[in-house]
């Protein structure tokens, strides 16, 4: 097979927006968080510091979960849902990260700083 001077610009664009894209989504991560917010079925369940360090126990009629806050970062220490999948998410401390435990229909959001509902645009 013989490569012609077409195929190695191609696969150097490939290359290049791979690497670019790579790039861009290392040093466009979400800002450091301020809160965590438990969310169970779509309804706020509560909002925690991320600057407090606290064990935070979730049981409601669909199960139990465990969430700690620690080092500004916060993660699923147990739960008692089957699969156990919201245990293997990574700590979560940026705003936009979440971990999420569908059989209890759970979602622990970070929300950042500008996260607080303030307006984009002030209408006098």
């Amino acid at each position: 097979m013989i490569f012609r001077k077409k195929d190695f610009i191609l696969i150097g664009f490939i290359i290049a927006t791979a690497a670019v894209s790579s790039l861009l989504l290392t040093f466009t991560q979400g800002e450091p968080g301020a809160t965590v917010r438990i969310m169970i079925d779509g309804a706020l369940y509560g909002e925690y510091s991320l600057s407090e360090e606290q064990s935070i126990s979730i049981d409601e009629k669909l199960g139990y979960n465990r969430l700690v806050i620690e080092d500004g970062s916060a993660y699923m220490a147990d739960a008692d849902c089957p699969d156990k999948y919201c245990m293997d998410y990574k700590p979560i401390a940026k705003g936009g990260e979440t971990i999420i435990c569908l059989p209890h229909k759970l979602v622990v959001e970070v929300t950042g700083t500008r996260d607080k509902q303030q307006p984009d645009v002030i209408v006098p």
